[in-house]
């Protein structure tokens, strides 16, 4: 897998786009909603979650369930296995804000995901740089993927296998592009100055132009902007998520390539009895489903108050829900036969 990998770590440096053709791929099984199990719509003691009250909302769970009422049936499938978790950040473990500066995890959240990193391997995929995710997070008992899994740091015992010069498993496979990308960000900051609330954040390997304070007028003035940008520029690509704008290498990795490796380095590439267990909220979060979905073993959640299109098979509702799910998830290991080590 590591070889596949390299292979492929060398192939993106051509400047390649990749564009997925895959065809969604359904779950090798749809488990019916469980009782609750002392919870009151999907809720645990003490967290209040918010009712579905969107339209659409319960047809649109028949096709994603809630992964807290299809809890007991995730976890059977999960029994005697390797859980590996991986998380997103914003709209995951911290609320969607005005301010992307002030995105903070509550010290709930980060003492649930201290809880369950005890027990399972846990990973944060971020859009953020590592450094600022990790800033958030404060927990040096998971491991982070920053800049969509372009910035990764592996566990500790995988450095000898991943990372031969001994930079503490650091893995960067858009390395080389960061003088362009720190050159790209000097000429945006000079492009939107007159845009008012518009706002760019240096995640070392992309650059995220946010848009949810600017005039809703001038979005479209925004996003030609940040086009312009962009086209003469084949080595970069722009993407979109819940607005905001990112610039980005134009090489084939994205989340779902920062899992697997993840999973290489912590030596499940190619174990059987392995479940990986994804949850996001935004479009980049579809890559690692589709993985998950390909692999046909493991449970890509989607977070959204909303229906949706979606390459995951459960859902969570909100941050509060992904709470409520974690603390849950920590609780049945605690309860389970120590079957990881």
């Amino acid at each position: 897998m590591i070889k596949r990998n390299l292979a492929k770590f060398n192939e993106t440096m051509g400047f390649q786009i990749s564009h997925s053709n895959k065809q969604k791929v359904k779950p090798f099984f749809r488990p019916k909603n469980d009782d609750n199990d002392g919870t009151i719509n999907g809720s645990v003691k003490g967290i209040e979650l918010s009712p579905p009250d969107v339209a659409g909302y319960d047809s649109w769970l028949v096709k994603h369930p809630s992964a807290l009422n299809s809890f007991d049936s995730i976890m059977k499938e999960a029994k005697g296995k390797k859980v590996v978790v991986f998380l997103d950040y914003d709209g995951t473990l911290s609320p969607i804000v005005e301010d992307p500066n002030k995105a903070f995890m509550s010290a709930e959240m980060r003492a649930a995901v201290r809880e369950v990193a005890k027990y399972f391997p846990t990973s944060i995929i971020s859009g953020r740089s590592r450094d600022k995710v990790k800033q958030f997070v404060q927990l040096s008992n998971v491991y982070y993927a920053g800049s969509h899994g372009m910035d990764i740091m592996a566990p500790p015992r995988a450095v000898t296998s991943c990372d031969k010069k001994g930079n503490e498993g650091a893995f960067q496979p858009a390395k080389l592009f960061l003088p362009a990308i720190q050159e790209i960000s000097v000429v945006l900051v000079d492009k939107i100055r007159g845009i008012q609330g518009a706002r760019i954040e240096d995640n070392r390997f992309c650059i995220s132009v946010h848009y949810r304070q600017v005039p809703p007028v001038d979005h479209e003035i925004l996003k030609e902007k940040v086009k312009s940008l962009v086209e003469n520029r084949p080595e970069f690509r722009l993407t979109e998520g819940k607005m905001v704008l990112e610039v980005r290498p134009s090489i084939d990795w994205n989340k779902g390539d920062a899992l697997n490796y993840l999973l290489d380095t912590l030596g499940f590439s190619n174990a059987k009895d392995v479940l990986p267990l994804y949850i996001g909220d935004d479009r980049t979060d579809e890559d690692a489903f589709k993985v998950i979905a390909a692999r046909r073993e493991g449970f890509p959640i989607i977070v959204s108050s909303t229906p949706k299109d979606t390459n995951a098979w459960y859902s969570l509702r909100d941050p509060p829900e992904v709470l409520a799910f974690l603390l849950r998830l920590a609780k049945w290991r605690k309860s389970e036969i120590p079957f990881f080590k």
